[in-house]
């Protein structure tokens, strides 16, 4: 789906939660992100499956954008071994345990919630379609930046140095003299 004139597209995406029994007693239960789905239509906590106590919810449907700009992320992304997705959560309180935030298929962006340490980041195995779209997008957009070695400016650089620090020291052993031993000499 086209998203915007600037060429940049986006995607509904689908976000199963997995719940399955805690293995603590502190925890009741334990939650993670284990599937996206392409082209979903809106859900709220939507059951899909149940086996026992592990139940899988149709969670949320979110936009998942690529952006011209960010082509390199997506390549590097997709070129992992295992490429995948990021669901960024929030904890909440009320009636479900998380707020869907995102789904991005940059791992630097995904880099950048976790760094904030308030936001849960879940990797998620990217499905074929997935990955055909999100490579076709950066196989047209995607301009590799040419490296350019910077170059040193015309400093002089022989190592002389035309005078020693401030003109206010009276002499150059005083430089790395103590603060007491100065104040001993002066009285």
């Amino acid at each position: 789906m086209t998203g915007h004139p600037s060429n940049d597209q986006f995607m509904p995406v689908g976000v199963v939660l997995r719940r399955t029994p805690g293995v603590t007693r502190w925890a009741k239960w334990a939650w993670r992100a284990v599937a996206v789905l392409p082209g979903a239509g809106p859900a709220q906590w939507r059951e899909l499956r149940r086996q026992g106590d592990t139940v899988e919810y149709h969670a949320a449907t979110v936009p998942l954008e690529l952006y011209r700009a960010e082509t390199e992320a997506y390549l590097h992304g997709i070129a992992a071994r295992a490429p995948a997705v990021y669901v960024v959560m929030r904890k909440v309180t009320g009636e479900h345990p998380f707020e869907v935030l995102l789904v991005t298929a940059s791992p630097y962006e995904a880099q950048d919630y976790c760094d904030s340490g308030e936001d849960i980041v879940e990797k998620v195995p990217m499905p074929p379609g997935l990955l055909a779209w999100v490579g076709d997008f950066v196989g047209r957009h995607h301009q590799e930046e040419e490296f350019v070695k910077r170059r040193r400016d015309r400093a002089k650089v022989d190592g002389r140095q035309d005078g020693i620090g401030d003109p206010r020291i009276p002499k150059p052993g005083d430089i790395y003299a103590s603060p007491a031993l100065k104040r001993e000499r002066l009285q």
